[in-house]
This record gives structure tokens, C-alpha cells and sequence, in this order.
């Protein structure tokens, strides 16, 4: 399985998302530059995290324009599989791969942490090596991370189980303390309708080793390679 990471200008955890799937996953991989056509046979697409054209207008606006997303949504439309993380989960939201939207953080502040996230279900080709309810321990870094949603939204994200993490404490109680952005119900990660695009704004691709603090990422793309290699 080939895995393709976009790169636009500003991203800069490529490198990680790289290292992620040719290291511990034995996965092969190669770059997309912004500008390029072609996804050059990749099977999974991750749009990686950082500041894409410096997130100017709003966080992802521009990159969604770029011309390798028109080649990424074409993959999601086709029911290829995308991973958009932290900046890679704006851009999905600008580019209507998911509904919702990434705001300023309630706080103001930028967040660079590590939080607790519960698996909300383990039914989906990103986390079916976890189980419902298992407690991940995996950074953010954001300052744009407030998911935001109508309430028409939010309640066809619940009744379709496309809700797949939350900000939870270290008990697995979802509380406003355990929340580091403010955002609508804790939600840290969601699903598309069709279950094949799926954004977060945790950095699983920096907890897949214990000498980071955690290996409670590496269980997301496992998942990726059992269910798209089956």
C-alpha cells in the first residue's frame, strides 16, 4: 500500500506523517507537491498538519484551491481513503470533504499539549484496531482547533456514528476541562458520511513511539493498512 502526503506551502509535518508510515507501518510513501496533478498511485492520501499559505484569509481557505486537492477530491469522491490532520482537517472542511468548520480556539491561545482522546467507535477503516471506549494519549498543536457545526449538523454526525474521538479526561469523562479548544461536544475527530475521509486535529503521526511519550497513534494507521490492504 503507497501512501501519498501532500505538501503545500507551510506545511511542516510531512516529515513526521512520512516517517510515521515507511518507518513503524513498513508502508511506502511519497510527497504531493501542492501544485502537482497527480497523486502518483497512492492508495491513502494524508493531508499533513502546519500552516498551509500561511493560513492566511482562514486556516486551509487557500489550500483548498490548490491543484493536488482537486486530485484528492476526486480520490474522496471515488471513495478513496483521506487522512486530514490538524491543518489537513481544515483544508478537508474547506474543501467540503467534511461538514463543519475549524475556528479560533475559545481560548485564544495557541495549544501545544498532549490530551486524552476516547474512541467513540472502533467500526470505521481508521480505528479498527482500537476499541470503543479505549483511552489515546496523543498532542495537539493549534490555535485554530474549535470544531463548529450546526445543529442539524452536529445531530446527523451523532445519529450516523461519525463522531470517532472526543476530548475526554484521564478517566474517559467528557468534560468541559478536558476540552482544549472548546470545541461542539468534545468532538476531536470525525468522519465523513461515506466513511472513507476522516479528520482530527490531534497528531497521531507524533505518538507512535514510546520515546514520544506515546504509541497510542500507531493503532490509527494500523487500522488504515488492515482494512485498505484487505
Amino acid at each position: 500500500m503507497k501512501f501519498g502526503i501532500v505538501v503545500f506551502p507551510g506545511t511542516n509535518r510531512d516529515g513526521d506523517a512520512y516517517d510515521c508510515v515507511t518507518g513503524p507501518l513498513g508502508a511506502s510513501a511519497v510527497r504531493l507537491w501542492h501544485k502537482d496533478h497527480d497523486l502518483q498511485g497512492a492508495d491513502v492520501i494524508i493531508l499533513p498538519g502546519g500552516f498551509s499559505y500561511g493560513d492566511y484569509l482562514r486556516a486551509g481557505a487557500i489550500a483548498r484551491f490548490s491543484p493536488i486537492m482537486q486530485e484528492v477530491i476526486a480520490h474522496a469522491s471515488a471513495g478513496g481513503p483521506v487522512i486530514g490532520i490538524c491543518n489537513g482537517f481544515q483544508i478537508a472542511c474547506e474543501a467540503h470533504l467534511l461538514p463543519g468548520a475549524l475556528l479560533r480556539n475559545a481560548s485564544l491561545q495557541f495549544r501545544s499539549m498532549p490530551v486524552t482522546l476516547r474512541v467513540e467507535t472502533a467500526d470505521t477503516r481508521f480505528t479498527n484496531q482500537y476499541h470503543k471506549g479505549q483511552l489515546l494519549r496523543v498532542p495537539i498543536a493549534h490555535g485554530d482547533g474549535r470544531f463548529t457545526i450546526d445543529a442539524d449538523g452536529l445531530q446527523r454526525l451523532e445519529e450516523n456514528g461519525q463522531v470517532v474521538f472526543r476530548y475526554a479526561d484521564a478517566n474517559g469523562h467528557v468534560t468541559d476541562e478536558a476540552n482544549p479548544n472548546g470545541s461542539m461536544d468534545n468532538i476531536a475527530g470525525i468522519i465523513s458520511e461515506r466513511g472513507n475521509v476522516l479528520g482530527l486535529m490531534p497528531h497521531p503521526e507524533n505518538a507512535i513511539d514510546a520515546l514520544l511519550g506515546s504509541r497510542d497513534g500507531l493503532g490509527l494507521f494500523e487500522s488504515v493498512l488492515a482494512r485498505v490492504s484487505a
